[in-house]
């Protein structure tokens, strides 16, 4: 089962097979210096709709299985070498394969019945195609979902959560009618992270204008914690990005620590997480979960891809709150 926050088709593929198709057709340039941004986690999380933080995860499940080769290369526009990502040979036999498998299904188009590898055409990325594709395996003339990479069309429930703190973030810059050099600095940054497309980025800010419902600064700070602790825990390049942030909106460490606590208590969790982080705190209503409770509950994990560790956390948490 694939992430239920990805729409159509795509939502029936795991994030690491949506990964592989991405980096079958976006290869890594060979004996050059320099890689495309597709190809960095920025990249490969914006072409599979998956938030950024959860990327690493997925790729390293895959260098491990030996599927991808992780090298360090040079990417336009950024300050410094990126780790960038690409199929090894047992990655590659593995998505061809996967890609065959996916050809062959029928679709239907205009009220005809065809096989998928009919409409694609040698310059198309797969994934692009896929995401014309409804859940009952009809295509659509736009897409049914969106990467945050492409200028138009609807975002995940995942990469929406992004783009609200972008706007939140633009309408804080508005605030006095213009958007300084810094703030400027500020938000690139912030969309280099999530692989946005310019475009989108820059309606985002056009509709932040014309709203002007500016939230204050600690607000949107703690907005930017609650994301970045969806899975407990802060990774590296997320801790230089908040730093910057917090220096840049005059937010001194007391004030950084008491909003983390608030964070911890309220996280923002993915759809899936949500809906089941809701239903055991039901089961949990009378402090004990019944043997047909955790039969239901169990089930509930498996169609909405919840791991063992995650249901262990929010379980802790629940408990946590109750005592």
């Amino acid at each position: 089962m694939g992430h239920t926050m990805v729409d159509g088709f795509l939502g029936t593929l795991t994030t690491e097979q949506r990964t592989l198709l991405h980096l079958s057709d976006n290869k890594l340039p060979k004996n050059q210096w320099e890689a495309p941004a597709s190809l960095t986690q920025a990249g490969i999380s914006a072409a599979v709709h998956v938030q950024r933080k959860h990327v690493p995860r997925t790729l390293k499940r895959l260098e491990n299985n030996g599927h991808v080769d992780v090298t360090n290369r040079h990417v336009p526009g950024a300050k410094q070498r990126r780790k960038v990502y690409s199929l090894t040979k047992l990655g590659r036999e593995i998505s061809v394969e996967l890609r065959k498998q996916i050809l062959v299904l029928e679709i239907t188009k205009k009220g005809e019945v065809m096989k998928l590898s009919s409409l694609i055409k040698t310059s198309d990325k797969i994934l692009d195609l896929l995401s014309h594709i409804d859940e009952k395996m009809v295509y659509h003339d736009s897409a049914v979902i969106s990467p945050v990479s492409n200028p138009e069309g609807e975002a995940s429930l995942d990469a929406q959560a992004g783009e609200q703190l972008v706007k939140r973030m633009f309408a804080r810059a508005w605030e006095d009618g213009k958007i300084t050099k810094d703030e400027q600095q500020l938000i690139s940054e912030v969309v280099q992270f999530l692989g946005m497309h310019p475009e989108r980025v820059m309606r985002l800010s056009e509709q932040a204008r014309k709203e002007q419902n500016i939230p204050p600064p600690e607000e949107i700070y703690l907005d930017m914690l609650r994301q970045a602790l969806i899975d407990d825990s802060i990774i590296e390049e997320e801790i230089v990005l908040l730093d910057t942030f917090r220096v840049a909106f005059g937010i001194d460490i007391q004030t950084h620590e008491r909003l983390l606590k608030e964070a911890k208590k309220e996280p923002v969790y993915p759809q899936n997480i949500q809906t089941y982080h809701d239903t055991l705190i039901t089961a949990m209503d009378d402090g004990v979960i019944t043997e047909d409770e955790s039969a239901m509950l169990a089930t509930l994990r498996k169609s909405l891809d919840v791991s063992d560790g995650e249901h262990a956390s929010l379980l802790a948490k629940i408990r946590d709150r109750l005592k």
